[in-house]
């Protein structure tokens, strides 16, 4: 569990990270919603469990 924590906040703040400095060369100007990071997360634990479950055999999945 504190390796999963850890590897998800150092991808949020390499994520955010890279943003602003992304911004920051294309002079843009840098807006980060706390939502947006919420919303990312949540759908990557979503979708990984989900596309590890479409990749069983439905029997297999049922029975086991």
């Amino acid at each position: 569990m504190i390796l999963c924590l850890t590897g998800g906040g150092i991808g949020i703040i390499l994520g955010i990270g890279t943003s602003y400095i992304f911004a920051y060369f294309s002079k843009w100007q840098f807006i980060m919603s706390y939502w947006s990071v919420i919303l990312g997360v949540g759908v990557f634990y979503g979708f990984c469990p989900a596309r590890t479950a479409a990749r069983l055999d439905p029997i297999k999945a049922l029975w086991s």
